[in-house]
């Protein structure tokens, strides 16, 4: 099944009166549990394409369908609201709300969506659980490593039961050892849950564990190389 369709995908930069393509003419699919990486060199278009696909920002030209949807043609506060229910994001600075906890930073996005207080405190404790981290619920970012609070980021692009996740340089702040555990993790829960995860890398480490390995440059695909 597929959860992304992406149609002749163009985005233009204006720069000093100075056009730039950072996506052009780009089409391609996602389905359903797939474990992607979009590579590529510096300048090369793949973190412009991923902010495409998660509707952070807004192609210029073509397409973007996800699960039925046309996000392209959506307006700012439907724009919004679509992401909150339907996309997970990981990025490269982790993001946490540094007076909450670990369990509050996960729940917040769950606070966002209006479910009940019994259902984010069960499922926040479930997910930093399964991310390794069930020991230290309570704890605030500043009391945790730079891993785990990449994990604890996991544990909440997840908190919102999205349609996929969208990681962007996840492992860019992170040492080998904690990579590893990060990359161990996300592959598990894409293998035993079927959660689609889509990365814009510059890690081989990640490149490696990757099943579907697309490559940009210059805002075009050169390359779409699917492993068993």
């Amino acid at each position: 099944m597929k959860v992304i369709e992406i149609d002749k995908l163009t985005k233009i930069y204006n720069e000093s009166e100075i056009k730039v393509k950072a996506v052009d003419k780009v089409s391609l699919s996602f389905e359903q549990g797939e474990f992607a990486a979009i590579v590529g060199p510096s300048g090369s278009g793949k973190t412009t394409l991923l902010n495409l696909i998660g509707g952070l920002d807004k192609p210029t030209e073509g397409s973007i369908i996800v699960d039925g949807t046309n996000i392209s043609g959506l307006s700012s506060s439907k724009l919004i609201d679509f992401r909150l229910r339907n996309i997970g994001f990981v990025f490269q600075a982790y993001n946490l709300i540094p007076v909450l906890t670990a369990k509050e930073n996960v729940e917040f996005i769950m606070e966002l969506q209006g479910r009940s207080r019994i259902e984010r405190d069960e499922r926040a404790i479930e997910l930093l659980s399964a991310v390794g981290l069930g020991d230290r619920v309570n704890a605030r970012p500043a009391k945790l490593s730079g891993g785990q609070q990449q994990r604890i980021a996991v544990a909440r692009a997840l908190a919102s039961k999205p349609k996929f996740i969208l990681a962007d340089e996840p492992t860019a702040n992170l040492d080998s050892k904690s990579t590893e555990t990060l990359l161990d993790i996300m592959e598990k829960l894409n293998k035993e849950e079927n959660i689609t995860f889509i990365f814009s890398t510059h890690d081989q480490r990640v490149v490696n564990k990757a099943r579907r390995v697309i490559t940009v440059e210059d805002g075009h695909i050169v390359s779409d190389e699917r492993r068993a």
